[in-house]
């Protein structure tokens, strides 16, 4: 069982995946930007990634 949230993230080629966690998201209080380097699963390559927007 997977006790941590995921979050859904797009990549910079447009690949749309899960990761558990985003790291550095915040630094404290402060946000200190929205992308991060994750490795895409689907292209095998460090991508700055941001979270997607949930559909409403």
């Amino acid at each position: 069982m997977d006790l941590m949230e995921r979050t859904v993230v797009r990549c910079a080629e447009g690949h749309v995946f899960t990761t558990a966690s985003l790291p550095m998201q915040q630094l404290g209080a402060r946000r200190i930007g929205p992308g991060r380097l994750i490795r895409c699963p689907r292209c095998a390559r460090l991508r700055n990634v941001v979270p997607v927007e949930a559909a409403k």
